[in-house]
């Protein structure tokens, strides 16, 4: 399989101890003050607007910036939700029903190949996602992006370095959203990038961050340069390399060498000893929920007493501790502690085996059933996912539910996913989430069932729906949040989804890395990263 030629090259790469390959030839792992992270699996393309997975987001975020940021140099020690901060929009005004946003675009940036950043290069990059009339549109970048444009109403450049937004409905989650990733993301792109390389615009991603993209070479690595041009605060490395290696153990191997500077999800069981050796640990609480969908259209868990009982016969506290080493907090919520709206469910999620049993006898099932779940080998957020499933699998059992796994590389595994469960597959799994609850629409909303939206389950509640419309549409964000605990309980007491655990998105450090802040994202800041060799 590919995805083993990828390992095998890997490895062989760690072992040369400071060769890998570049370009036509062999070079050093190491330029100047460049800094190398081993990443969990490999990215998905480099066209922010399209490419999903946080893995991506991670890379394509130092390229591109959207209008409306995050301040990630917040740890989540002291700030459960990074607060908003201007990106390529200086400021915003917003109208008093809700309807109107006018942005004031940050004058004096250029983007990578020296295109102007103005109005129009802003309203060219949100046509292309959102206005099916208009040349510039694409369909995947829509298709991605949909959820954060669907309620524009209209888009209008009031000079060269403002522009206006209108809204057919009030959104109180559009200014949080701009700044997500993961799923596409609104990052601007340089216009004449965009038309000079057309479909080919992954290839040669040009956008205004800190960093600018040199070269990718599949499987091995992405190189990025600084950008000394940059508007903000420049970074003080000189360069970033980020390397997939979808082997844990091979990621902690290239760190002990010195190939790597940083790794991505290490091994829960070499945490202790990489903390004793004097690496650095850097985690937090970033929105992330690792969660099974339940089909709808499934025989078995399309009963409601089934997806009860299925959640309370996971042993989250034991995954937490004796699997994933307390790299992982158990989940009692369908959203993430650093996500609005969290309301926590132990009566819904934490283990209790009679009851379960309980609830599949209700429903004449009390000698079990057999069933599918379908997850990855390894990606974005996914931990140790098939380790888990297999626990997971054994926690099943105890009910007399049978459980057979299918498992895919990652990117391939996106894309079964994206197309909605099969009707013999009876849970699929993910990991996401947002510092928004917004995402709770995202993957529940009977608007957005596969494939045309992330809800892979097909599940519709229009109690639910009627909650989430209220917390979206409201003003007043001590109202939004009410609904949103309100829709929270509604997926929770019909057992929609399965929140298994929440991800603290372990990093390990070498000790002469510093200015790495774990804020409460699944993607970082590398401005002020320093290499101190």
């Amino acid at each position: 399989m590919r995805r083993n030629l990828k390992r095998i090259l890997s490895v062989a790469v760690i072992a040369l101890l400071g060769i890998v390959v570049a370009g036509c030839g062999r070079g050093p792992v190491r330029t100047g003050n460049v800094m190398v992270i081993a990443i969990e699996s490999e990215a998905d393309i480099l066209d922010p607007q399209v490419a999903g997975g946080w893995v991506s987001w991670r890379i394509n975020r130092q390229i591109f910036e959207p209008l409306v940021d995050e301040d990630l140099s917040i740890p989540s020690s002291e700030a459960r939700v990074p607060p908003l901060r201007p990106g390529l929009a200086e400021s915003w005004d917003v109208s008093a029903d809700g309807l109107d946003y006018t942005f004031h675009i940050r004058p004096n940036v250029r983007f990578h190949d020296g295109t102007p950043l103005d109005a129009q290069a802003v309203e060219y990059n949100i046509r292309r996602m959102w206005d099916k009339g208009s040349p510039m549109y694409s369909a995947r970048a829509a298709g991605q992006t949909n959820f954060v444009w669907k309620f524009v109403d209209s888009v209008h450049t009031i000079d060269d370095h403002t522009i206006k937004v209108h809204l057919k409905q009030p959104f109180s989650e559009f200014l949080r959203m701009l700044t997500q990733g993961g799923n596409g993301s609104t990052a601007i792109m340089s216009p004449t990038a965009l038309q000079k390389y057309g479909a080919d615009i992954a290839d040669h991603p040009v956008g205004t961050g800190p960093f600018m993209f040199k070269q990718r070479i599949r499987g091995e690595r992405i190189d990025l340069v600084r950008n000394d041009d940059y508007w903000g605060t420049k970074p003080q490395i000189a360069g970033v390399v980020f390397r997939p290696l979808p082997d844990p153990s091979a990621r902690t191997a290239a760190l002990r060498s010195g190939d790597v500077d940083m790794i991505a999800v290490p091994n829960p069981d070499s945490i202790d000893n990489l903390v004793a050796e004097g690496y650095r640990l850097s985690e937090g609480i970033p929105p992330h929920t690792w969660y099974l969908s339940f089909n709808m259209r499934n025989r078995f868990t399309s009963i409601p007493q089934v997806r009860q009982a299925i959640n309370l016969a996971v042993d989250r506290e034991g995954m937490a501790r004796d699997l994933l080493r307390g790299s992982v907090n158990p989940a009692y919520g369908v959203q993430a502690m650093s996500a609005g709206g969290y309301v926590e469910r132990r009566d819904a999620y934490e283990r209790n085996l009679d009851r379960a049993r309980k609830l599949l006898a209700s429903v004449g099932l009390q000698d079990g059933f057999d069933t599918t779940l379908i997850t990855s080998t390894d990606g974005s957020g996914q931990i140790m996912p098939a380790q888990m499933a297999e626990f997971i699998q054994q926690n099943l059992a105890s009910i007399g539910v049978r459980v057979k796994i299918q498992t895919q590389e990652w990117i391939s595994y996106l894309g079964v996913w994206a197309r909605g469960m099969a009707d013999d597959v009876g849970m699929a799994q993910m990991s996401w989430g947002m510092t928004s609850p917004y995402w709770l629409y995202i993957a529940t909303s009977s608007e957005l069932q596969a494939p045309n939206g992330p809800n892979v389950g097909y599940y519709s509640n229009p109690r639910l729906d009627a909650a989430m419309n209220n917390a979206i549409t409201s003003i007043d964000p001590e109202e939004a949040d009410r609904w949103w605990r309100a829709a929270n309980n509604i997926v929770s007491d019909d057992g929609a989804l399965a929140p298994i655990v929440n991800d603290k998105a372990p990093y390990i450090l070498a000790p002469y890395v510093s200015g790495f802040v774990s804020a409460s994202e699944e993607w970082y800041d590398l401005t002020g990263v320093r290499l101190e060799k």
